[in-house]
């Protein structure tokens, strides 16, 4: 491709768009990865991997998503679902607000629109926990509406296609592609389906963050990127802060009735279990948070340390293993975390020390 020197990017983006849509949909029939969401994408289908996606690997996703639609097949099962059930369902993928919002939105689509997602792209935008892009792939990929759907991956593909210095944050630069994309959609149907898939997959198997395989790539002739080299630079992504760092202490309380478990009423992860916890003021002891909570009497058995990453915090985690006859939260015992108690990754990480507990006292008896 001989390029157009002096172009803006939006010039450039124009140009190439435009010419995307063929070889993309050639290169995604004859590429496209066997995923179980892709097998009969009904919209509710659609949904429920779009939303486990964020921020999720593909290959951790599949299970998840196969049990829960095995679980609940229907937008009326998941609205009538028990909260703790759901997030057991959901345990381990974490932002335990997504399947809050699914839930909620779940209840309005059958209170009021008799149990189907609406096809209309406004109306979408209205439920909760939908965006501009989960409204985008719903409605390309099972309305086969001619929209775009701009997640981590397109971004990626058109910045880099285009050479376009705007950094991936500035709210104006998505709808800017969501707009040059649509654009050039396909008419209806089945190719709307498969573009934005075939955005999604370039970005996924080709068009990689670290390691781009251009010489596989279906659209490299018209990536001004490649042209020059500068693949790296693309897209510019927002200055990173710095991570708020937290000192954490986890409370394993042991009691002849089992483990306590309590719901979070603040901070990050607030209204999910956990075992007891609390953030360390300076000067602040695991024995002063215990005699605060009215256990005076108590065994400690071990600690170990942890750290957990989440967005914008670091924990730094103590877990306390303590044996006591009475705590101020009620006890489940093991089977009962294990097959009921929905657990934040944060605290499952203590689940080895519990599983020495349980091991030691099989051993005692």
């Amino acid at each position: 491709m001989k390029k157009r020197k002096g172009n803006s990017p939006q010039d450039k983006a124009e140009f190439v768009f435009q010419r995307i849509p063929a070889p993309l949909l050639l290169w995604y029939r004859q590429h496209k990865r066997d995923l179980p969401w892709r097998k009969n994408p009904t919209p509710y289908r659609v949904w429920v991997s779009e939303i486990m996606l964020q921020q999720t690997r593909v290959e951790a996703v599949k299970e998840y998503y196969r049990r829960f639609m095995e679980v609940l097949p229907t937008v009326a099962d998941l609205a009538a679902c028990e909260e703790e059930k759901l997030l057991k369902l959901w345990e381990g993928l974490g932002y335990y607000s997504r399947v809050r919002n699914m839930q909620k939105a779940a209840k309005i689509i059958v209170s009021e629109y008799g149990g189907e997602l609406p096809k209309d792209l406004s109306t979408l935008k209205t439920l909760p926990g939908i965006g501009s892009y989960t409204a985008g792939a719903i409605a390309s990929i099972a309305y086969g509406m001619p929209v775009a759907a701009v997640d981590g991956n397109v971004f990626r593909v058109a910045s880099r296609l285009t050479e376009d210095p705007t950094p991936i944050s500035a709210p104006a630069y998505r709808t800017y592609l969501e707009n040059a994309l649509t654009a050039v959609y396909p008419s209806a149907g089945k190719d709307c389906a498969d573009f934005t898939q075939s955005l999604f997959e370039l970005g996924a198997t080709v068009c990689k963050p670290q390691t781009p395989d251009c010489d596989s790539c279906p659209v490299k002739a018209l990536c001004h990127a490649y042209q020059s080299g500068t693949q790296s630079q693309y897209p510019v992504m927002p200055e990173k802060k710095a991570k708020r760092v937290e000192n954490v202490c986890v409370f394993l309380i042991e009691t002849p009735q089992g483990f306590c478990i309590r719901r979070r009423e603040e901070g990050v992860l607030k209204g999910m279990n956990e075992f007891p916890s609390r953030v360390l003021e300076e000067g602040e002891t695991a024995e002063n948070i215990l005699n605060e909570w009215g256990m005076y009497e108590f065994t400690q058995v071990k600690r170990k340390n942890y750290t957990h990453i989440f967005t914008h915090i670091r924990w730094n985690m103590t877990c306390v293993w303590i044996r006591t006859e009475s705590a101020p939260f009620d006890a489940y015992t093991y089977d009962e975390i294990l097959e009921t108690v929905s657990l934040p990754t944060a605290f499952k990480q203590c689940m080895d020390i519990l599983k020495e507990s349980v091991q030691q006292l099989r051993l005692e008896i």
